[in-house]
């Protein structure tokens, strides 16, 4: 991966090279690639090359670098967190991925208000459990990706 980092001279030293690595890890550190996903943890830049002075006295470094990445796809079977659970549907979480599955999702979902559940035939789901879902769609925002997932096929609910 590559990030184009602007510096001011006045970081400029010995260390040069580690003020470019602190400059890289606050612009992408939990930030969003539309392309790679989400960038969890930069862990070694590739090379510093030289930098580019640009009008006003920033210098420019193009910088090559390793990450991991955290990156869904659709259609990709997930477990997750149910982080809340309203008239709307079932939220969740896994990392930096939120998500719902809406109440549209299955015709047997009960919203019950009194214990903050969704009742199924079978179980129920509320705030804190773990559930295996589908992921159907993902949109991708500047420091989180949003997701609709579905638990209406077989081998999907809690776990």
């Amino acid at each position: 991966m590559t990030k184009d980092i602007m510096m001011h001279p006045s970081s400029f030293g010995r260390k040069l090279h580690e003020e470019v690595k602190k400059a890289l890890l606050k612009e992408v550190e939990g930030t969003v690639d539309p392309f790679y996903g989400y960038i969890v943890q930069v862990t070694s830049i590739n090379d510093l090359p030289l930098g580019e002075i640009r009008e006003g006295g920033l210098v420019n470094f193009h910088v090559s670098y390793k990450a991991i990445i955290f990156r869904p796809f659709r259609n990709e079977v997930i477990e997750a967190v149910v982080s809340r659970v309203d008239q709307i549907g079932i939220h969740f979480s896994a990392g930096p991925l939120q998500g719902l599955i809406p109440k549209s999702d299955r015709s047997d979902m009960k919203y019950d208000p009194n214990s903050a559940a969704y009742n199924f035939p079978e179980y129920s789901l509320k705030e804190g459990e773990h559930v295996r879902l589908r992921i159907v769609s993902l949109t991708f925002h500047a420091t989180d990706i949003f997701s609709l997932g579905t638990i209406a096929e077989d081998y999907l609910g809690p776990i």
